[in-house]
């Protein structure tokens, strides 16, 4: 590579990345927690999931509840499963008969006792998590109609693949044999660069496969996010998603009414013969209550087709299936596509081996954030460069790492405070982690000192990530134990993740404190008496 292009590549690289630190940090910090987003809302309210009462559950008493107070004629009704929780999305559009009062609703309903919520009273720390790794607390600076926080995330996401692309070329001749080499004991910015290179090399596929999924995403889905729209289903896009989802099948409405009501129990259970190592995710019926209703179920196994979805298609009135799309079945190129990036972006395809994996990768890749933007701030501490440009550079690194390091400690601190209120909902949320992070932030801004900043968010954070099973047990009295007497395997997950990451970052703050004493040791005994 000549001259010209390695620095066209490396200031690229450098400026896309310094750019879009802080928020990719914030992307990837959230996003790496909302892999659990489901184990999160079960620990949160103490709600384990009940996967075997799922397989049985009466289909028709969930459309008897989302008929409570509704007129469901001529709507489309979504009923949507999830096996790490007993929580499902229920969902039903405006009518397509014009006489018929009411706009849509998004709930959510009990897989056990059938209670339903709208979406603001459902609102939990895993949704806020998952959002969050979005942006879409921001979505209100662009008001109703310009989801401002979409559209700043799927940038980011663009312009993250670009310092992806820049740093390869950057790196390529020498990728692998700095791969092997890591000098913790050199200067800063060797230290920096070591942990920058080879973490980044780890994590490359990763960091790619979200670049390039996220702003799919993240640019494409905000286009039909329209206000009205999200205002029928209580401010929350998902339901207009699968309204506007090009999978399903539109029916136009026969305007003659049906009046026998579908037993849907039968059609789900029906389907779930068809499609035999498939798990039901939803059921759509269409039209509900006309002549023209179609109930169609769609189900998914990643283990026997990647991108495929089998669907069985039934006739509302006579019962008959009209169309049968096994799971080994072709996938046209945009279901394929659709369903390719969805699998990749939320790892669906493994188990929670893979969702395990992807946090891990998900915490390397804030580090890899973490240590490029070192690695610009030391560069630039060169006498060469003007006091005014340094003294920008170290406020600027000052304020992009205060942010992010302080997330860890706040993060832990949400944990306590949700299971303490676990019914705060998204205002009691908003305003505990927003305001909490903002004055930590601005606590360590002031005290300019990137070293003391890290050194003491992991050790509150450490000891706060390790309350929290603590309070969890004080509260509920799901301690460790109990949860595995019980089979509480996805309350059981949340505690242990937060003991193995607070023990891990206790560890890592003693090593930290431990080498400054090394390096304050050794200065002094080479100062002059």
């Amino acid at each position: 590579m000549n001259l010209r292009n390695y620095n066209i590549y490396f200031h690229t690289h450098t400026v896309s990345g310094i750019i879009i630190s802080l928020i990719l940090y914030v992307i990837f910090f959230a996003g790496s927690f909302a892999f659990f987003k489901s184990e999160i809302s079960n620990w949160q309210h103490n709600t384990p999931n009940a996967v075997a009462q799922k397989n049985q559950i009466d289909m028709n008493r969930v459309r008897d509840s989302m008929a409570a107070g509704m007129d469901l004629y001529g709507r489309d009704l979504y009923i949507t499963l999830n096996d790490r929780t007993r929580r499902m999305v229920v969902s039903a559009t405006v009518s397509k008969d014009t006489t018929v009062k009411g706009r849509g609703g998004y709930f959510y309903m009990d897989a056990a006792t059938f209670q339903k919520n709208d979406y603001r009273e459902s609102y939990d720390l895993g949704e806020f998590l998952y959002r969050l790794h979005f942006l879409a607390p921001l979505n209100v600076i662009g008001g109703r109609g310009f989801p401002f926080g979409y559209y700043l995330a799927g940038i980011v996401a663009f312009l993250f693949l670009f310092a992806i692309i820049t740093g390869t070329l950057v790196h390529w001749k020498k990728i692998v044999s700095n791969f092997y080499v890591f000098r913790p004991w050199e200067k800063l910015k060797t230290l920096w660069t070591d942990i920058h290179t080879a973490l980044g090399v780890i994590t490359l596929p990763f960091l790619f496969v979200f670049a390039v999924t996220g702003a799919y995403y993240l640019i494409s889905f905000p286009l039909v996010s329209q206000p009205v729209a999200a205002y029928q289903y209580g401010g929350s896009t998902d339901s207009l998603l699968n309204a506007t989802n090009t999978r399903i099948t539109r029916y136009d409405l026969a305007h003659r009414p049906f009046q026998k009501a579908p037993d849907l129990n039968a059609y789900f259970q029906d389907a779930r013969k068809r499609m035999p190592g498939a798990k039901v995710r939803n059921i759509v019926i269409s039209n509900y209550g006309d002549q023209s209703m179609r109930i169609t179920v769609h189900g998914t196994n990643p283990h026997k087709n990647f991108t495929g979805t089998a669907s069985v298609v039934y006739n509302g009135v006579t019962g008959k299936v009209e169309r049968f799309t096994p799971l080994e079945g072709p996938s046209s190129y945009d279901k394929a596509v659709d369903n390719l990036m969805y699998t990749l972006h939320f790892g669906n395809f493994g188990g929670n081996t893979v969702r395990i994996l992807y946090f891990l990768l998900g915490i390397a890749g804030c580090i890899v954030i973490i240590s490029g933007v070192m690695i610009w701030l030391v560069a630039r501490k060169k006498k060469s460069i003007p006091e005014r440009k340094r003294r920008f550079n170290e406020w600027l690194a000052n304020i992009y790492l205060s942010s992010s390091v302080s997330m860890y400690p706040v993060t832990a601190a949400v944990f306590i405070a949700v299971k303490l209120n676990p019914g705060g909902g998204r205002a009691f949320i908003y305003n505990f982690y927003f305001w909490v992070w903002l004055a930590v932030t601005i606590l360590l801004i002031l005290r300019r000192n990137i070293y003391k900043a890290t050194r003491d968010c992991l050790l509150v954070g450490g000891l706060l990530g390790l309350a929290i099973p603590i309070v969890n047990g004080l509260v509920t009295g799901n301690w460790i134990w109990i949860s595995w007497k019980n089979a509480y395997y996805d309350l059981l997950f949340i505690d242990l993740l937060w003991v193995i990451m607070g023990v891990t970052t206790l560890v890592t703050w003693v090593l930290l404190v431990r080498k400054q004493q090394g390096k304050l040791k050794m200065a002094l005994s080479l100062s002059p008496s």
